[in-house]
């Protein structure tokens, strides 16, 4: 049984314009593990602002479990540990804005253990954090999905309406976030890390009644975007592995060849309305096959609709109303049962296995799922 995160965020694919909305999160804590989940990651009020509503908009929800707290951003994020996990990213100074700050910026996402998740409008992704670093003096590896937030952000062809619109280029706003990531952590900081990249950003084909939902995967490493049409209850994409050899994907950090120009992956996508997009780190994956994936959304949006998962906030259907969140939570359960379970069959021993490697039970670590709704 090996020890990993697991994070999920689950959105699915809606058209309209959105009001602007913060994260609602929920959270429980016990003494060795910790778990949270909401609909959206912070943003300073002025980025809401920044730029005009898209076509089309995540509807959004995400859910984590850490097997253990988050390590704070050291000098000079100003961030000594923080009272609880629900403040993840805290300062000591509690009279201030709790959390770190880089280059003038609020730092985008939450931390989950060693990982980094953000859940955005238009924006979700996932950055896998190679535990090996959490034993060193010093290490974190969350800032890469902050610039690379950034960027998209900034950008004209995702921020301002052009007709033709533009072609966004997310695997040059992660190479961006790659180098404005090593030079806020080299000398004098000497901050180490690693850690793979995944995200998923929804533009759309044009600007007028006819206009198509686009989505842009870019994959570096292990983590996993999968796209699901529950009408026809399939899954549409899924993003492929990135290895050096088993057990070591390819990073960005510290002591890594790989770049994202020269190595990470991006594919375009035509996408539905209500076509739900997963996020996951290696935490889910290596728990639950592609078919245990399909299943448990299909029927965690079936219970939805049927009331489960709490009150909503408008209709229910197709997992509208918040019903992402509880999605998104479901996922985190059944993966974190393989995961605690130290004589279930799971995709991560198998392969294992195929490797030849004398290995049994699911793969126990932090778990990070975002799933979203077109």
């Amino acid at each position: 049984m090996r020890i990993s995160r697991s994070v999920i965020a689950s959105v699915k694919i809606s058209k309209g314009f959105t009001s602007n909305r913060h994260a609602a999160c929920v959270r429980c804590a016990s003494s060795s593990t910790v778990t949270s989940a909401g609909t959206r990651t912070p943003l300073p009020d002025d980025a809401q602002h920044q730029k005009p509503k898209s076509l089309f908009y995540f509807d959004t929800g995400y859910a984590l479990f850490a097997k253990r707290p988050s390590r704070p951003f050291p000098p000079p994020f100003l961030s000594p540990p923080s009272g609880s996990f629900s403040d993840p990213l805290s300062t000591h100074n509690r009279s201030r804005d709790r959390r770190p700050y880089v280059n003038g910026e609020m730092i985008r996402g939450i931390t989950n253990g060693d990982d980094a998740v953000l859940v955005g409008e238009n924006f979700i992704g996932a950055n896998d954090g190679v535990g090996a670093w959490a034993t060193r003096p010093k290490g974190h590896a969350a800032l890469i999905l902050h610039f690379w937030a950034l960027e998209a952000e900034r950008d004209a062809a995702v921020t301002i309406s052009k007709t033709p619109p533009p072609e966004p280029n997310p695997v040059e706003y992660l190479q961006k976030a790659y180098e404005q990531t090593l030079a806020a952590t080299s000398s004098p900081n000497e901050w180490h890390g690693t850690t793979t990249a995944c995200a998923a950003l929804l533009h759309h084909t044009a600007c007028n009644s006819s206009a198509e939902p686009m989505l842009y995967v870019t994959n570096l490493g292990d983590s996993q975007i999968l796209v699901l049409r529950p009408r026809d209850q399939e899954i549409i994409y899924k993003t492929k592995e990135q290895w050096h050899w088993f057990d070591c994907p390819r990073q960005l950090g510290t002591n890594s060849p790989d770049t994202p120009r020269l190595n990470a992956v991006m594919d375009k996508l035509n996408v539905e309305e209500n076509d739900v997009v997963l996020a996951m780190s290696d935490g889910v994956v290596d728990n639950l096959w592609e078919h245990e994936v399909l299943q448990n959304i299909l029927d965690s949006i079936r219970a939805w609709e049927g009331g489960a998962g709490g009150e909503a906030n408008g209709d229910r259907t197709g997992g509208a109303g918040g019903g992402m969140l509880y999605v998104a939570q479901e996922l985190v359960k059944a993966a974190r049962v393989i995961a605690e379970d130290p004589f279930a069959e799971s995709p991560f021993m198998e392969r294992a296995v195929e490797e030849g490697l004398a290995m049994e039970g699911g793969d126990f670590g932090n778990i990070c799922s975002r799933v979203i709704a077109d």
